[in-house]
């Protein structure tokens, strides 16, 4: 098995799920027990102002971090906060998922988002995307997902509403062509 960590998962527009219609996931583990990833096209009605207020800690709303949207990352431990952030030194609590993208949970790395020691990027979903043992490598044989290789300026730098389309467009080919049959010879 071949992981699909630091990888995207394109929804194909055949996907009927509400939460992962248009869908662009990263893939944060992927091994024999199972898949994580983090929806990074879905936002949901609130900055991280508003979260950090929520979680009690002080925040500077004058910052451009602070009225940045926050992101369903998925239907799982909605409540349950991560950070997919650029390299930052001194970021303990952070693993390094690539060398250009980091994970956390750790409320340090929350109470400085506003602050100059904050990462160069970041962005903020609650909740992740889980797939038990299988489950994902099912849906990829019902051709219910692309896969490419994740790219950071999609996740850190791509206005919100084009994530689907330049995910899809790095595949070169014009998704309004694909079919959501299964190919069988």
């Amino acid at each position: 098995m071949q992981s699909l960590e630091n990888h995207f998962l394109i929804a194909m527009p055949s996907m009927q799920d509400p939460f992962f219609k248009r869908a662009v996931a990263y893939i944060c583990e992927h091994n024999e027990d199972g898949a994580m990833g983090l929806v990074i096209n879905q936002p949901i009605n609130i900055t991280v102002g508003d979260l950090l207020d929520k979680i009690e800690i002080d925040n500077d709303k004058s910052t451009h971090a602070a009225s940045v949207a926050v992101f369903a990352g998925g239907p799982v431990k909605t409540d349950r906060g991560f950070v997919l952030h650029s390299p930052t030194p001194g970021y303990a609590a952070s693993q390094e998922l690539s060398s250009d993208i980091m994970i956390t949970t750790s409320k340090d790395v929350l109470a400085s988002l506003t602050t100059p020691d904050a990462p160069e990027q970041f962005i903020i979903t609650l909740g992740y995307s889980g797939w038990e043992q299988g489950q994902l490598e099912k849906e990829l044989l019902e051709n219910s997902w692309l896969i490419i290789k994740a790219d950071p300026d999609i996740i850190f730098n791509t206005p919100i509403e084009q994530r689907w389309e330049k995910a899809v467009a790095t595949l070169g080919f014009d998704i309004s062509q694909l079919s959501s049959e299964a190919g069988h010879a």
